[in-house]
């Protein structure tokens, strides 16, 4: 299995109404985002898409670098907060997937009002924008976290929600705002809660990419607390594909859980990078574990498998083939990790005191 995207072939317009739909994504310069980005316009010859963004630390366009050009594709550089560029962007789109958030828990536990900012209000504003034009269908991308930790079985979409941090919370307010404007505006809207997402160009403060690149770099790999928490893991194509079904397929007013196959413990995970890259276990580095830290997310995926998804990729081989990608593609996140002062400044003050 190769993770590296295929070019997309820039042709012309057609003349004969081909292009359908023009969808607004947002966050789309973002890990998920971008992904979903490319695959939508490699596969649905009937789309446009307009990618807004406001590339914060996390938005890199570098992501999007392949389809530059594209006939149907657009780029707009702009803040979910702002009603007149939201508005503006919004402009002859029939759709939006809701992408753009705030999304490290680490990072909310340091800066809270960002996540409420972000994700609350923004997402707040994109529905009112929605809804006063006439958008005909509004998803927004949300998470396993609005569930909180369960010791065994599995939540299901009807489950009670339970955050337990600052970005949990401010995810779990969009969550249901967007749904309740399915109820109180009639908006045909959807809500896909993911579990933990990995894949190429996931920017290196998340565990997986954070891990791989200190390991390379013979630094310390900061493993929380005992290492036995719980994560169900998902590629990000598989993630792609699942958001697309349920945007096609999906009810007005419903959520949709979307998990991968396999679960491990932060300790399975962490050893796995180690043993593909050959570097040893003395490189792991226990260090006091985040306050409220969940202990196991669990989600079923069987109302989402009823639309037709499922799986295509090994998780054993993209899991794989994503360490390697990070190990191949050192220039890209050794331009973030070293040469940018915002990752740095964040690093030192999430593990002060504890590696």
């Amino acid at each position: 299995m190769t993770l590296s995207f295929a070019p997309i072939c820039c042709r012309p317009k057609k003349r004969n109404g081909m292009v359908k739909s023009k969808i607004l994504v947002t966050g789309g310069a973002g890990f998920i985002g971008s992904t979903l980005v490319k695959y939508w316009l490699k596969r649905d010859p009937g789309v446009s898409i307009v990618s807004f963004d406001k590339l914060t630390y996390a938005g890199d366009l570098s992501r999007l670098e392949e389809i530059r050009g594209h006939p149907r594709y657009e780029f707009s550089k702009g803040d979910v907060c702002s009603p007149p560029q939201v508005e503006k962007a919004l402009s002859g789109c029939s759709a939006v997937v809701h992408l753009a958030a705030e999304t490290h828990v680490d990072r909310s536990l340091l800066h809270a009002k960002d996540f409420f900012d972000t994700n609350v209000y923004g997402t707040y504003v994109l529905l009112e924008a929605a809804h006063r034009l006439g958008v005909r269908k509004f998803l927004l991308v949300s998470t396993d976290e609005v569930y909180g930790s369960r010791p065994r079985g599995f939540f299901k979409e009807g489950d009670p929600l339970n955050p337990t941090s600052p970005y949990s919370v401010s995810k779990t307010a969009a969550d249901l705002m967007t749904l309740a404007y399915a109820k109180t505006h009639g908006l045909h809207t959807l809500v896909t809660r993911g579990s933990n997402t990995f894949g190429p160009y996931q920017y290196p403060e998340k565990v997986i990419p954070l891990f791989v690149s200190n390991a390379l770099a013979g630094e310390k790999l900061p493993l929380y607390g005992d290492g036995l928490q719980v994560r169900n893991w998902l590629f990000v194509e598989d993630h792609c594909r699942a958001i697309l079904h349920v945007f096609k397929k999906g009810s007005a007013g419903e959520a949709y859980n979307i998990s991968g196959s396999r679960s491990l413990t932060n300790l399975e995970m962490t050893r796995r990078v180690l043993k593909i890259l050959g570097k040893p276990g003395t490189l792991i580095k226990r260090v006091r574990d985040r306050v409220g830290h969940d202990r196991r997310y669990a989600i079923s995926s069987a109302k989402l498998r009823t639309l037709g998804w499922k799986e295509t990729s090994s998780f054993d081989d993209s899991f794989r083939d994503t360490v390697r990608w990070y190990r191949d593609h050192a220039a890209w996140w050794e331009r973030i990790k070293k040469k940018r002062g915002d990752f740095k400044k964040y690093y030192t003050n999430a593990y002060a005191g504890r590696v």
